[in-house]
């Protein structure tokens, strides 16, 4: 891609100038510095920078045609997933069949595209512990759900029901065939009954938009609440538990934080990036302190 860097350096080097970001709208509020910072600090890379920049869609190409050979990598979140793969000169298999990516690499012949939200979400899922349901429930249908999806395929669930304030969205339905998964939509004002009643519950969801959920959940009678799912992730991590997440654990279920998916993303991102592995437990801890001192 015209605007990629010229040339690709060495990022295994410990104590190469290398940069860093995480890119998106909003951005003030990410934890990317925070994780990425300290796995640079625990591999000994001292010579690593990790900022963060506001950026929208279109201003994407603009800025990837500013950036120099020093650039390991960029981390993607919203509205720029979608985006990734339009300036992207190669993607992963995976970044193409979501029709979204996290991460941008330099290579070559430009930048290259790739999705670590999967194993984020796969790891995080895994790490709860109780065996999962072959049927989930997924709240939202944009493009972390379609990260959702094949982390519970790749876990063996096989159907899935999309609780959703509007219809179902044709990429993510299109996965759904592809990996042979049988599909229900239940609309929110329906949906209380089926997360009351479900094994695991996946929410894809931004803050605040499951809150009606939790407040549907919460005023059913008790006699009707259904038995806790075991397993309930919500991919937000700020201002946790969210109310989502603080009904369905006062009903006994195993509650998990978007902070695990983040963490398990980032490890892989730095994996990426750097060509070093560093610790989960590096950049949960860092996760942990940056949330308190907010």
């Amino acid at each position: 891609m015209r605007g990629a860097p010229q040339q690709v350096l060495n990022p295994a080097e410990p104590g190469a100038q290398r940069r860093a970001a995480v890119l998106g709208s909003p951005i003030a509020h990410s934890l990317s510095p925070a994780l990425h910072r300290a796995a640079y600090a625990h591999l000994g890379l001292t010579g690593w920078a990790y900022e963060r920049h506001e950026l929208v869609a279109d201003q994407l190409p603009g800025f990837l045609a500013g950036l120099d050979a020093s650039w390991a990598g960029l981390s993607l979140t919203m509205p720029l997933k979608e985006a990734a793969l339009e300036v992207a000169a190669a993607a992963s298999p995976l970044a193409r069949e979501l029709g979204n990516a996290n991460t941008l690499l330099p290579g070559e012949d430009g930048w290259h595209a790739d999705n670590t939200d999967v194993e984020g979400l796969r790891r995080a899922l895994a790490g709860a512990g109780p065996p999962l349901d072959r049927h989930a429930v997924v709240v939202g249908s944009g493009a972390t759900a379609r990260s959702a999806v094949a982390a519970l395929d790749a876990l063996g669930v096989r159907a899935v029901t999309f609780v959703l304030r509007g219809r179902l969205r044709e990429p993510t339905a299109a996965q759904c065939r592809a990996r042979g998964l049988a599909v229900q939509v239940v609309p929110y004002a329906e949906a209380a009954p089926v997360l009351a009643g479900a094994a695991l519950v996946v929410s894809t969801v931004p803050a605040g938009a499951a809150d009606p959920l939790a407040v549907a959940l919460a005023t059913r009678p008790v006699e009707d609440r259904g038995a806790a799912p075991a397993v309930v992730l919500d991919v937000v991590y700020a201002g946790w538990p969210t109310p989502l997440a603080r009904v369905f654990g006062e009903r006994g279920a195993q509650v998990v934080s978007g902070l695990e998916m983040l963490v398990h993303q980032a490890v892989a991102q730095v994996r990426l990036m750097t060509g070093r592995q560093v610790p989960a437990e590096v950049l949960r801890q860092a996760g942990l302190a940056a949330l308190s001192s907010v």
